[in-house]
């Protein structure tokens, strides 16, 4: 079998599809045109495929988000990078007073089809300001959808649901997985097989062993996935214990029915992201998990957070404060004293 596409060739082959069937569509962002293509390469070579829609713009996030607000109000369907997903604050009130607002004020439901690509999280040692995931600052913004990259959901499909959805999305896209193979055919390595429950695609499977019923569960976004999915190995192999990783494609609003059949029997329902802790997104899903499945709880829901702390450069000391393999191995195997 030959070897699966990266996830950046993936991404960047469904910016072109999106772009090559919409002349609405435009791609906006810092130093994405070629040669550079982005600093992540996600957009190489869409500038010369698509002159005049694929756009460098000046060093200023707040004037982009802008601009693509105006561009989706006006009918149009920007696609817009900011260059480290850090940066998204500046982005914020174009998003929080602007793009999502205008979907509903005016009397009557307006489309505004924009996506904001952000790049986040840490293991490469980039530091403090460039490193992090903001994905709880947006949490609970009415007409606004959360999105996280994975590398087992096709993103020429995610992006079409996003674009038909009309109206403002980020898409968060742990910068570690770019250089990762998109997983195909229900199958990652050795045990692991995945599959996607309750038939619209959103929510990924990974289980090892038996597919149920679960000792526990694992809910993960996207750029955790690989971690989750190793502990879950590990689990199997050190103390045969047999679990699953639940995989969004969409964070929020936040939608467990799919999942509900999976989780109510498990022995522990563990939430990991490489956030940390307060108004999360684990926290909201937590609280929706307690408010469906209290009487069928036969744990508390344990949520895996990183360090309260900012994120350093150096390699050791990144590690230890961002959510590992070993970190969430060490507290499913706390929750069930194994």
């Amino acid at each position: 079998m030959p070897e699966s596409e990266r996830v950046v060739t993936n991404l960047n082959r469904a910016l072109g599809a999106l772009l090559d069937k919409d002349q609405r569509v435009y791609v906006l962002g810092e130093d994405i045109g070629d040669p550079y293509g982005g600093a992540f390469k996600v957009t190489r070579g869409l500038s010369t495929r698509f002159p005049g829609r694929v756009l460098s713009t000046p060093i200023s996030e707040s004037a982009i988000a802008g601009v693509a607000g105006g561009l989706a109000l006006a009918g149009d369907r920007p696609v817009i990078e900011v260059m480290f997903g850090d940066f998204a604050g500046l982005c914020f009130d174009q998003l929080y007073n602007f793009a999502a607002k205008s979907v509903s004020m005016y009397g009557h439901r307006v489309p505004m089809p924009m996506i904001v690509r952000c790049p986040v999280g840490g293991n490469r040692g980039y530091g403090p300001t460039h490193s992090q995931n903001p994905q709880k600052h947006f949490i609970g913004i009415p007409n606004l959808s959360l999105w996280e990259l994975s590398p087992l959901h096709d993103n020429a499909v995610v992006l079409d649901r996003i674009m038909d959805r009309g109206e403002p999305a980020i898409l968060f896209e742990d910068k570690t997985l770019y250089s990762r193979r998109m997983h195909r055919d229900g199958v990652i390595s050795g045990p692991l097989r995945f599959d996607f429950p309750g038939g619209d695609g959103n929510w990924a499977r990974v289980y090892v062993g038996r597919p149920d019923p679960a000792d526990y569960v694992i809910i993960a976004p996207g750029g955790l996935a690989e971690r989750a999915w190793q502990a879950a190995a590990d689990l199997l192999v050190e103390h045969e214990l047999t679990g699953q990783v639940l995989v969004p494609s969409r964070l929020y609003p936040v939608d467990l029915e799919p999942l509900l059949p999976a989780v109510r029997d498990a022995g522990l329902i563990c939430i990991a992201e490489e956030g940390v802790t307060g108004g999360t997104w684990g926290a909201e899903v937590a609280n929706q998990l307690y408010g469906r499945l209290w009487a069928d709880l036969k744990r508390p829901i344990r949520l895996v957070s990183s360090a309260d702390s900012v994120i350093p450069t150096a390699p050791h000391l990144e590690r230890e404060v961002l959510v590992q393999s070993e970190t969430i191995y060490r507290a499913v195997c706390e929750a069930l004293d194994a």
